[in-house]
């Protein structure tokens, strides 16, 4: 019989491979500090570093609640994905009746979960114990640093593919996100870059990331810019993650 045909997404076949990705993270406690706790002591740590420039706290860490998920979640999210092709288990699950598009959208839809708490506890830590100022609604900036942390996923299972190890996975970072945090306008106003960089950052998706908080930072309504902001990320991710289902591969290159 021939099994090559396309398989078409499914909700079963996406919700129970979900099921397992969160399963194994439930016995990785050192994966769930990452994706949980090492935001909150690097938003906590900035607090502090800046305790005598309340202001300055403002207005770089409402940049950097969408930025820390999405490092940490494009981190986190490459290794994982390597490992199930190097421990042969992806082999195994594209043997069977689950396809490529089940498989990616599995995933986005764990880690996916885990950004949603990761994304509550740093945004609500910010705003409410660590006295981030902003003039618009924190669940505003949870939807950008949700939706941050989904594309820093996405990222992760499209640059898993290009990986032989985990040491490759963890070298795509310098390459993926440190141009990125340079050019997102963290450091410097996006407009007073030099012309080339500034035509460079209006395609990176971070820089998007980084105006949509400070959107939120500066205004109390929700604003056209603010609305392009979050639907650049969001498409981005969408865009990267049929990318990955699309580059998927059985084995290590």
């Amino acid at each position: 019989m021939n099994t090559a045909a396309p398989r078409a997404l499914t909700p079963a076949r996406t919700t129970a491979t979900a099921a397992r990705v969160l399963r194994q993270l439930g016995h990785d406690p050192r994966t769930i500090a990452l994706m949980l706790l090492v935001p909150v002591l690097m938003i906590t740590l900035l607090r502090y570093v800046f305790d005598g420039s309340p202001r300055t706290f403002d207005s770089t860490g409402a940049s950097l609640l969408g930025i820390f998920p999405l490092i940490t979640m494009f981190l986190v999210t490459s290794i994982a994905t390597l490992r199930e092709r190097t421990s042969g288990t992806l082999e195994r699950l594209l043997a069977m009746p689950l396809g490529k598009g089940d498989l990616i959208a599995g995933y986005a839809l764990a880690f996916g979960a885990v950004a949603v708490a990761q994304s509550l506890l740093v945004t609500a830590l910010s705003v409410w114990a660590l006295g981030l100022d902003v003039t618009g609604s924190p669940w505003l900036l949870l939807l950008v640093a949700l939706l941050d942390a989904l594309l820093g996923t996405a990222l992760g299972l499209f640059v898993s593919a290009f990986a032989a190890s985990e040491f490759q996975a963890v070298q795509f970072m310098p390459a993926v996100i440190f141009p990125q945090l340079l050019l997102c306008g963290l450091f410097t106003p996006r407009d007073q870059m030099a012309p080339a960089l500034e035509a460079i950052s209006n395609v990176l998706p971070m820089s998007y990331a980084v105006d949509g908080m400070n959107e939120v930072l500066l205004h109390t309504d929700i604003t056209a810019d603010f609305v392009r902001d979050v639907l650049v990320v969001a498409g981005c991710a969408l865009l990267v993650l049929c990318l990955g289902a699309a580059t998927l591969r059985r084995r290590t290159p």
